[in-house]
């Protein structure tokens, strides 16, 4: 066994990560009885060093991902690696703050900022940067507005809607504000319609253009600014949940708090 060197605990621990490879078969790889592994294991800290900030203002991604309702992630990343993460319980527009402000006592600056687009985070990032430009994920968007939709599929209003959402990513943003502003004005009439009960009828079609009209300041800010080449997506974070996902579920069964562990060694190396 080689106890006498401990660098090779570091080395079981992300085969164990990141590889199928069961405790059983990392003892027999690395001659050690398969509890003395997972005792190692257990005492293993991979050191978690905060990422040496860059020279100059980056782009930055930000979203948050959850197992299950009351242990999430909220991952901070910019040149395609993560830079900060803290554990959440819930998506509290604190814990944002919380960790933009840890990254600038860090010394990271920001050219831009891409965000899911959740209610009150624009208003947290003039505050605390303001002339920063901001961009609101398109996708995002896009599921927003496809959820309002839901069961008003059928009518004209609706499917305006719907053809507009899919240009979103190839229109500039003076033919999507007129576009936006002609559906309005086209149906205006159908979207005035009331209940018997003095409610409106198509509350949700309503919401969806009232989503786009709030939210039309932040979706083009990517070609205002060409030169910041400021991502319109979250997907920069999406796929990394996506990766570091998929390798703790090769693990069902383990115990929060070792699943923890796996999380933020692979947040580390991700």
């Amino acid at each position: 066994m080689q106890s006498t060197n401990r660098s090779w605990i570091a080395r079981a621990y992300r085969d164990y990560a990141y590889g199928r490879q069961t405790l059983a078969e990392l003892s027999k790889r690395y001659g050690c009885h398969r509890e003395t592994l997972r005792r190692q294991f257990e005492r293993y800290a991979a050191v978690v060093k905060p990422k040496e900030a860059h020279d100059t203002p980056v782009a930055l991604t930000f979203d948050a991902t959850f197992f299950g309702r009351d242990y999430g992630l909220l991952v901070f990343r910019a040149l395609r690696r993560n830079i900060h993460w803290q554990e959440v319980d819930h998506e509290k527009i604190d814990y944002i703050g919380h960790g933009l402000v840890h990254l600038v006592r860090q010394g990271w600056r920001f050219s831009s900022f891409t965000i899911d687009g959740r209610r009150g985070v624009i208003q947290l990032l003039e505050e605390l940067f303001p002339g920063t430009p901001i961009q609101l994920c398109l996708y995002h968007q896009k599921a927003i507005v496809q959820r309002y939709l839901m069961g008003h599929l059928k009518t004209d209003c609706a499917k305006a809607i719907r053809s507009l959402m899919g240009d979103l990513l190839h229109i500039s943003e003076v033919e999507f504000l007129t576009r936006l502003h002609a559906i309005k004005r086209t149906h205006r009439a159908f979207l005035k319609e009331r209940t018997d009960s003095g409610q409106f009828t198509y509350r949700k079609l309503r919401a969806a253009l009232r989503s786009l009209t709030v939210n039309s300041p932040y979706l083009y800010t990517w070609k205002r600014f060409p030169d910041l080449r400021i991502p319109n997506t979250t997907n920069s974070c999406d796929g990394s949940f996506a990766h570091w996902k998929a390798r703790v579920k090769l693990h069902r069964g383990l115990r929060k708090d070792r699943r923890a562990k796996m999380i933020h060694f692979l947040l580390q190396n991700t």
